[in-house]
């Protein structure tokens, strides 16, 4: 079953700490202090826009039929398999930015440098450690969760069911 990154607006109150646990979590050093002191730009992947008075972080949805794999000419950008998030493989990578112009989402973006494409890759070396990304775990107000796929589906059905209940009970019935 596919884990995806559950975004709860109502929660988030646009600190930037994903932001920078991103940054740090796909630093070589992992360590904030060696960022600074070797300058190193990791870039995050995850970005907190501002919409009216809302912060709402947006980040790569790991399309099913992601428009950013259809359109890379080299294969850099993939998935390792089914249910797989998408990566970019930086060694194919030609910097020619055909994902980020298919992109919908606009999530995807360059290294610092420009050399090569820069996308959320679910913090894949965490993962395979048996952590959770970097955001999620950044995150001081839960407004990123780390859920199977199917169970944040469930969650958003049983929300759904209870506002039905409660609209009938009421005798609304504009739901």
């Amino acid at each position: 079953m596919a884990k995806i990154i559950e975004v709860h607006i109502e929660k988030c109150m646009g600190c930037h700490s994903c932001e920078f646990a991103c940054a740090v979590a796909h630093s070589s050093s992992k360590n904030m202090d060696k960022i600074i002191q070797s300058g190193e730009k990791p870039g995050n992947r995850i970005s907190v826009e501002s919409f009216g008075m809302k912060a709402v972080p947006v980040n790569c949805r790991h399309c099913e039929e992601a428009a950013c794999i259809l359109a890379c000419p080299t294969g850099a950008v993939h998935r390792d398999g089914p249910g797989e998030p998408v990566i970019v493989d930086v060694e194919r990578c030609i910097g020619c930015r055909m994902c980020v112009q298919a992109c919908p989402f606009g999530v995807m973006t360059m290294t610092p440098d420009g050399k090569s494409a820069l996308k959320c890759d679910l913090c894949i070396e965490r993962l395979e450690a048996g952590k959770e990304p970097a955001c999620v775990t950044a995150c001081i107000t839960g407004a990123l969760e780390f859920i199977d796929e199917e169970d944040a589906n469930r969650q958003k059905r049983l929300k759904v069911a209870e506002q039905m209940v409660a609209a009938q009970q009421t005798g609304d019935e504009t739901i």
